[in-house]
């Protein structure tokens, strides 16, 4: 699956700082642009598979997956 996220990025100081606005809590600091871009990248990684595990756990036994497609 290829989705598309939406980072926000600036720069502070030293330091480039970073937000992915569709999953809040996947924010990330690093001193490079191009760290910056794969920290968030591996941050988002980590959280949606978190929240996967985390959402099938809650179900328990008997569910089913199914996809489901948001059209901007």
């Amino acid at each position: 699956m290829n989705t598309e996220y939406t980072a926000v990025i600036k720069r502070d100081g030293d330091w480039w700082i970073g937000w992915i606005e569709e999953v809040p809590g996947v924010n990330c600091q690093e001193m490079s642009r191009d760290a910056l871009h794969k920290s968030l990248q591996e941050s988002l990684r980590e959280a949606i598979e978190m929240n996967r595990q985390d959402a099938l756990a809650e179900a328990g036994k008997g569910y089913e997956e199914e996809k489901i497609a948001v059209v901007a």
